[in-house]
């Protein structure tokens, strides 16, 4: 097994050497679901504070991202953004997450001097920007961000879970795993889920063609909520 450096504080410390602060990193969580929004972080890290452990979320486990996500709210300033499943419908997947990205740094409580993002695209902020392929595994600001990114996102789906029961959106967050893909078959998409994306097209046209042999017409109205928090 090849073991796999942490991302450091090595770009945001060269910054700050230079005079350039507050530095902020900046992740997504939620561009490949099928259901719910794509969720976005900005955050500033305390030089002098920096929790032990930030890695990119996806090599963490649920509760030690669950403790980083305590760790870098008490420590750290941030804010969160997301964009709704009718933005991505509207915008695609891509520019809805950028905005995201953007509106996140722009609810910061001071906006940084030069951003860190994770990916190809640089964001559209006042500020400088970096995108850097792979940040999230490589600077430490921008794991910070992933993890409140995907702690927020993943506590977004359990409540949508609650709204609607049998789609297992506690279990597999929107994703297109076998289990979710039996239940758009079974039940149809809701609200939450993402009109144009394959899957749902096809249970959404399978479920129109049933609703119209069976006599009946049936209207959705679909509720979007977008919001940015500061930290």
């Amino acid at each position: 097994m090849i073991a796999v450096a942490p991302p450091s504080f090595r770009r945001e410390r060269a910054l700050i050497k230079r005079g350039v602060w507050p530095v902020a990193g900046c992740d997504e969580a939620g561009r490949g679901p099928l259901a719910g929004p794509v969720v976005a972080a900005a955050v500033v890290l305390d030089p002098k504070r920096i929790p032990k452990g930030i890695d990119d979320s996806k090599r963490l486990t649920p509760e030690r991202r669950e403790e980083l996500f305590e760790e870098i709210c008490l420590t750290a300033s941030f804010a969160v953004a997301s964009a709704s499943p009718a933005r991505i419908d509207r915008d695609n997947i891509l520019r809805a997450s950028l905005w995201a990205l953007a509106r996140a740094v722009h609810a910061l409580p001071e906006m940084p001097k030069h951003v860190f993002v994770d990916g190809r695209d640089p964001l559209d902020v006042p500020c400088d920007c970096a995108a850097v392929i792979g940040g999230d595994g490589l600077v430490v600001s921008i794991a910070a961000a992933s993890i409140i990114a995907k702690v927020t996102r993943d506590r977004l789906m359990c409540a949508l879970a609650q709204d609607c029961p049998g789609y297992g959106f506690e279990s597999h967050k929107g994703y297109s795993v076998p289990e979710h893909l039996e239940a758009l078959d079974r039940l149809g998409p809701t609200v939450h889920h993402r009109r144009f994306f394959a899957p749902v097209v096809t249970a959404r046209e399978r479920h129109q063609a049933t609703t119209i042999e069976g006599g009946s017409l049936t209207i959705e109205t679909q509720l979007s909520v977008e919001i940015a928090t500061p930290g």
